[in-house]
């Protein structure tokens, strides 16, 4: 599914990155709001009891496990549930800061009632932080996967910097993920498709092995991919090896 020609959109990622601004460092903040609508009591009492028992431990992450994979921003967590299900032999660290999408995951895995009991997939951890501290914290090379989902495309102009696809930030990526590891990239936004080529294109440190607008297999779907597909925006998936 891959494409070896130019891309249509690539020509305008360059000329954005040719913008003194956009090679800027990005900034604190790469996230929006932390909280949308008021939590109910389920959702505080998942937060209180079932968030804690999915923490990742400080001993995993300066010992991480062999085969770790993290997935920056789950939104809903139909993806993290999708991959520990699927891949028991790995360990997912799932990042998000948005409560009520973090309630959103854990209400997929405990029954109501059984917050702080209920069993837990043993390969699942939860960050709810900002990643780039955690990312900057392992050690080189621990990382087998990187998932990067529908992320907010900041479309604004003077949003450039919150991009998690930004050049400033892919020697850290390159750092962590080892040679050979994949950082899977999802987004249905156009401009940010756009952005997405273009960085990739100017950089040596990823191969794009693949480059498609129809989702591979082994992509479990998410709740943004299905909004973007009823409205009519067209996702294109990215595929990129650590060289």
């Amino acid at each position: 599914m891959g494409e070896d020609r130019p891309r249509p959109g690539a020509e305008i990622g360059l000329r954005a990155l040719s913008q003194a601004e956009a090679l800027k460092p990005p900034p604190d903040r790469l996230y929006g709001r932390a909280r949308g609508h008021a939590l109910r009591p389920r959702q505080v009492r998942l937060l209180a009891e079932t968030l804690p028992r999915l923490a990742l431990p400080e001993a995993e992450i300066s010992q991480p496990p062999s085969r770790l994979w993290l997935e920056v921003g789950f939104g809903g967590g139909e993806h993290a549930a999708a991959i520990v299900q699927a891949h028991p032999d790995i360990t997912l660290v799932a990042c998000e800061v948005f409560e009520n999408g973090i309630c959103s995951l854990l209400s997929r895995l405990v029954l109501e009632g059984a917050e702080s009991t209920g069993p837990l997939p043993p390969n699942l951890r939860v960050w709810d932080k900002d990643a780039r501290p955690l990312i900057e914290a392992l050690p080189e090379g621990s990382l087998e996967r990187l998932f990067l989902m529908f992320p907010d495309p900041w479309p604004k102009a003077r949003h450039v910097k919150r991009r998690f696809v930004h050049p400033a930030r892919l020697p850290l990526l390159a750092r962590v993920l080892r040679r050979g590891g994949e950082w899977r990239i999802a987004s249905d936004d156009p401009t940010y498709q756009n952005w997405v080529d273009g960085v990739l294109a100017a950089q040596g440190l990823f191969t794009v092995a693949m480059r498609a607008t129809a989702k591979p297999e082994g992509w479990p779907a998410t709740r943004y991919e299905a909004k973007a597909l009823r409205a009519g925006r067209q996702p294109v998936y990215w595929s990129c090896i650590r060289t």
